[in-house]
């Protein structure tokens, strides 16, 4: 497929990076943090660049436009913002909240979640934030992996989700609920939000914390085992603004949408810190996905930057190209996607229809920011992650005899790796220093991803080294799945792939044996699905459910999920040769 070429739209900005060679010459981590204002003595507070700092220029400029599920729209200025910030961080000083201590956010898009991230980062304590469809079980390792002193959420998620989890976390101090409806009655051992920062002061100074201090955790799941809490530093905060200008090409008088949940890295990352960092106004929509309403919502709020999803993307391309032909999208002049690859189709799809190239990016949970860019200057190779970012030094690697790790030759598939040093890379996964180092060979950060690099220099993914499952950009970890199914009186053993998707990317599909007493039946197969809906959330759970005979295993005990997913699509079976006699 044919490169798309970039041209300059007449009232446009020109694009922040012109010359990407010349960009990657010239550019130095030193010079990115000398973009910060920084604390005095050199200290890097996430929350003082990202909204304290512009109170003196752009105090009267709206910072968060919400628009709520009833209709209606809540903003908050940069003023207003760093003084509900500084009230935040002072009811966690009053609490007895200690810097460092961890604060856990379980809400759905609304400004307490925003604030409450942002007053975290202030008091100088790390902030975790739980996507709000969760079921009780993956909020509870969470919790406990982290050791949360402080969870914010909402009554009805409380009641729902956590109330019955309470005396299963000890570390867990306070839990400050913000109300649904006025006056409703609050579970006991909980406490008002809205009370606490009435009484709580909008004048307390951001808590001095250096560029290694602790700032924010993300979990990720991996194919075994628990999840992985990987926690990033103050430091990320720079990275965030040179990415936001360079890889999303923020410009001052913007108006940007990301459509991420603050639950996952990149609705942190760059559904808060990165555009705000440039004094942005950062539009934030309550409501789930409606492609009519998401176009209108475009037009309406003049929106100029905008960050989506792949599955969001097909989602889109579903309803035709005549839809966004009825909107205003003249504002709008520059898209990026990232979650999974961007297949193609969907990059023709968008110049057709919106008529805007979108531009697909690449980066993890572990690196804390954009790695690889399509650039809004740079020649769209449809279906390529792009080029790295100015400071990020990528390859594709293969390991050797010796045990070391070495580049591949153009266009072979290896591991993507990174050289460690970019200011957004993860500190450590929490609680588990060893498989932190497990990470890194030959002075390689590995990802775990395979890609191949072609003769320009543009990477291109071709799948995941494990058995990760990605679900409508959504990361989910088979053993956490297979281990609420095993819950279940009837199930002997479970299996847990990712099965390809035309509009999620990858849905989860689930193999059970039963245990002796238990009839395979319609019926049967409803009550496992519903169970693990019901522990899992939504999101989680699987879609599919298959009931076996028995699941494949190794001799030491492991189900094989390559073979169940070779199996379940047609595939080669490839080795057996540690397959546990039948």
């Amino acid at each position: 497929m044919e490169a798309i070429e970039k041209r300059h739209e007449p009232g446009h900005p020109s694009p922040n990076l012109r010359d990407y060679d010349d960009a990657c010459a010239r550019f130095s981590w030193a010079a990115a943090r000398a973009l910060m204002a920084q604390l005095p003595g050199g200290g890097l507070n996430i929350c003082f660049e990202a909204v304290d700092r512009h109170v003196p220029l752009l105090g009267e400029h709206v910072a968060l436009r919400c628009l709520t599920r009833q209709g209606t729209r809540r903003e908050l200025t940069y003023r207003e913002l760093a003084a509900q910030t500084s009230r935040f961080a002072d009811v966690l000083a009053r609490l007895g909240v200690a810097k460092g201590a961890r604060v856990f956010g379980l809400m759905g898009r609304i400004p307490e979640l925003y604030v409450a991230a942002l007053g975290t980062l202030k008091r100088g304590a790390v902030f975790c934030p739980l996507f709000s469809a969760f079921g009780p079980e993956p909020l509870f390792s969470r919790l406990s992996i982290g050791d949360g002193a402080v969870l914010v959420t909402t009554p009805s998620l409380y009641r729902k989700k956590v109330a019955g989890l309470r005396e299963r976390l000890p570390a867990l101090q306070h839990v400050l609920l913000v109300r649904e409806t006025p006056g409703e009655e609050l579970p006991p051992g909980t406490l008002e939000l809205e009370a606490l920062l009435r009484a709580a002061s909008p004048d307390r100074p951001v808590e001095p914390t250096r560029p290694e201090d602790p700032a924010l955790l993300h979990f990720t799941s991996g194919t075994t085992g628990k999840p992985k809490g990987a926690l990033h530093c103050h430091r990320a905060v720079v990275q965030h603004h040179v990415t936001g200008a360079l890889a999303l090409d923020f410009h001052p008088a913007d108006v940007f949408w990301c459509t991420a949940d603050p639950g996952w890295v990149t609705g942190t990352s760059y559904g808060i810190i990165s555009p705000l960092t440039h004094g942005l106004t950062v539009l934030v929509d309550e409501n789930e996905f409606d492609g009519e309403r998401w176009y209108r919502q475009l037009e309406e709020e003049r929106v100029t930057v905008w960050y989506t999803a792949p599955t969001a993307v097909r989602m889109l391309m579903r309803l035709g190209d005549e839809l966004p032909r009825r909107f205003d999208l003249s504002r709008l002049r520059f898209i990026a996607s990232v979650g999974e690859p961007l297949n193609p189709e969907a990059v023709q799809w968008s110049v057709r229809a919106l008529p805007h190239a979108i531009h697909d990016n690449w980066w993890q949970t572990e690196t804390g920011g954009i790695m690889i860019a399509n650039f809004r200057a740079m020649p769209i190779k449809p279906g390529s992650m792009g080029k790295p970012l100015p400071g990020i030094r990528a390859g594709v690697v293969e390991k050797q005899a010796n045990g070391e790790y070495a580049q591949v030759p153009t266009g072979a598939v290896g591991e993507l790796a990174l050289r460690p040093g970019w200011p957004a890379m993860f500190a450590t996964y929490l609680h588990e220093e060893e498989r932190y180092r497990r990470c890194f060979a030959s002075d390689w950060y590995l990802t775990g991803d395979l890609a191949r690099v072609d003769a320009d220099g543009y990477f291109w993914f071709v799948g995941r080294g494990d058995d990760v499952i990605k679900s409508s950009g959504h990361l989910i970890g088979p053993f956490e799945v297979e281990s609420v199914l095993l819950e279940h009186p009837a199930v002997a053993e479970a299996g847990v792939i990712g099965k390809p998707d035309p509009v999620a990317g990858e849905l989860v599909k689930a193999f059970v044996s039963l245990k002796p007493g238990f009839a395979e039946g319609e019926a049967l197969r409803a009550e496992l699905l519903a169970h693990a809906r019901k522990r899992l959330g939504a999101v989680v759970a699987p879609k599919e459910l298959a009931i076996v005979a028995s699941l494949p295993r190794t001799r030491s005990g492991k189900i094989m999920r390559r073979l169940l997913k070779a199996r379940e699509l047609g595939l080669p079976e490839g080795d057996l040769s540690t397959l546990e006699a039948p």
